[in-house]
């Protein structure tokens, strides 16, 4: 797979306190979580690929090349910080105009990017009022545009829905997923909330204790089991046991019927068990892994 990020047994150390510990995993072209919880080295990985600091040891490569030793390769990136880092007197079309010629854009190039970009994220018709003004997650959008104005091959976002609530976070998963679609922008999506890494992601690298315990495609750590879930409205008992008189592998799991390792076969006699009980069905569905169970793990 050819990668745009790249850590070969990447170690961060600051004194005593191990933050990565020889980590090796890649990324590539889509939408990659880097996932884990607080203290995982989630936030020094970022550090790194932005050049920001250097490794104790091993290299951490953006584009071929080791960010902390170029500032080109450094231009190519776009990074969206966690924490509120902006101008509140200033408009946010001032502030997207002045990070796009920062970035080298002529001013009315600038001008016009800064306002295409703040479009994207749905604020053409707040982009003349001082940011100090806005919402939480109205500045966690200004954010992700400054990241994204300079027209960058890739974005690493640091916690993008820091911050919002539940609407709030739809909303911005949502523009993270069209900004990869429409703009066609890599996108390295740093979380410790698994929910949006699940629903956003193609591909995640899970951290733990500075050290990589999963690297994977989210649809291969989510798949289906062999484990079979029925609810029915009524007659459940009845139905349980012609399941187990069928040489189904039957029982109770609160309200629902599971039925372990269930075969194509197994499926029809299913079918044939509730309309023989006279059961209603409300609902059968194989149950699939969450990324939580990770964690567990």
């Amino acid at each position: 797979m050819a990668f745009l990020i790249k850590a070969e047994a990447l170690t961060k150390h600051y004194g005593s306190v191990i933050a990565l510990d020889g980590v090796d995993f890649s990324i590539g072209e889509g939408v990659t979580g880097l996932l884990g919880p607080n203290g995982a080295g989630k936030s020094t990985a970022i550090k790194l690929f932005l050049g920001l600091i250097k490794p104790t040891s091993g290299s951490a490569q953006v584009l071929g090349g080791r960010p902390y030793e170029s500032i080109g390769i450094r231009s190519r990136l776009g990074y969206m910080p966690e924490h509120d880092c902006l101008p509140p007197s200033l408009t946010a079309s001032e502030f997207l105009t002045h990070m796009a010629q920062v970035s080298g854009l002529p001013p009315a190039h600038a001008r016009t990017r800064a306002a295409d970009t703040l479009r994207h994220v749905g604020l053409a018709e707040e982009r003349y009022r001082s940011i100090g003004e806005y919402s939480t997650g109205m500045k966690q959008r200004v954010k992700l545009a400054q990241a994204l104005v300079h027209d960058p091959l890739m974005v690493l976002l640091d916690e993008p829905t820091a911050g919002l609530d539940p609407s709030g976070r739809e909303e911005m998963l949502a523009l993270v997923r069209r900004t990869g679609r429409e703009f066609g922008i890599s996108i390295m999506l740093s979380s410790h909330l698994m929910g949006d890494v699940e629903s956003t992601c193609d591909r995640v690298v899970v951290l733990e204790g500075g050290q990589v315990v999963e690297d994977a495609e989210v649809s291969q750590l989510t798949q289906e089991t062999e484990t079979l879930y029925v609810d029915v409205d009524d007659r459940r008992d009845e139905l349980l046991a012609l399941l187990r008189e069928q040489g189904l592998w039957a029982g109770l799991d609160g309200i629902s019927i599971a039925i372990e390792n269930i075969d194509d076969g197994g499926y029809d006699k299913v079918r044939d068990a509730v309309v023989e009980s006279g059961a209603r069905l409300r609902r059968m569905a194989p149950q699939r892994h969450r990324l939580t169970e990770i964690f567990r793990r």
